[in-house]
């Protein structure tokens, strides 16, 4: 019989702050953070076609994850402005395990912590082995077309994910990129209607 709950082997918050970008120095520096989470994949080296025994627990995981990464930036929930998801699955795991716990599901546990948001979260997957990177893809959680947003924060863990192992990521913001000027919609530009402007 699974496990009802993830087995959880370790827990990493990630915050990463730019005060200079090129030669220029900011007057207020880029901040983001990320919380990751290692566990035991109940699937590791077996094909089973009902996975949603990972969309449950992603549900209490994205919680868990987006509360630490918001209380990392030290800022209120709604004043988050951009967040991500990510997931890594170990060699004896799939790419759509890491779907699983990518599924919609997980998008109302992180939107409930950051003051809502209407733009699909961004989402990167693999297959990995300990210590291999994943770039947390980020954009703006209220409207995808604000290009300042389009952004990601590089994630390694030294130890994981091993064989057996799944990586849940989730990322949030402060801020856009450091001194974006390539156009598109603006923040104060925002409408909120659709999830795109």
């Amino acid at each position: 019989m699974t496990d009802p709950k993830p087995q959880i082997r370790s827990i990493y918050t990630v915050v990463e702050e730019t005060y200079a970008d090129g030669a220029l120095t900011l007057q207020k520096p880029t901040r983001k953070a990320a919380c990751a989470v290692v566990f035991k994949n109940p699937f590791a080296g077996k094909y089973v076609e009902d996975l949603s025994l990972l969309v449950e627990w992603s549900k209490e995981l994205g919680s868990m994850l987006t509360q630490r990464a918001v209380v990392a930036l030290g800022i209120a929930p709604e004043k988050v402005e951009s967040y991500g998801k990510a997931a890594i699955a170990g060699s004896l795991g799939e790419r759509e395990h890491c779907a699983a716990l990518m599924h919609p599901a997980l998008g109302k546990p992180i939107r409930d912590n950051v003051g809502g948001g209407k733009a699909l979260l961004p989402s990167a997957k693999k297959v990995g082995y300990p210590g291999c990177p994943i770039d947390l893809p980020l954009g703006h959680k209220d409207a995808a077309y604000v290009r300042s947003h389009f952004d990601a924060m590089e994630i390694r863990l030294p130890d994981a994910p091993r064989g057996d192992e799944l990586v849940l990521i989730v990322g949030v913001t402060d801020s856009g990129r450091p001194a974006p000027r390539v156009g598109g919609l603006t923040v104060a530009e925002i409408k909120g209607e659709d999830g795109l402007r």
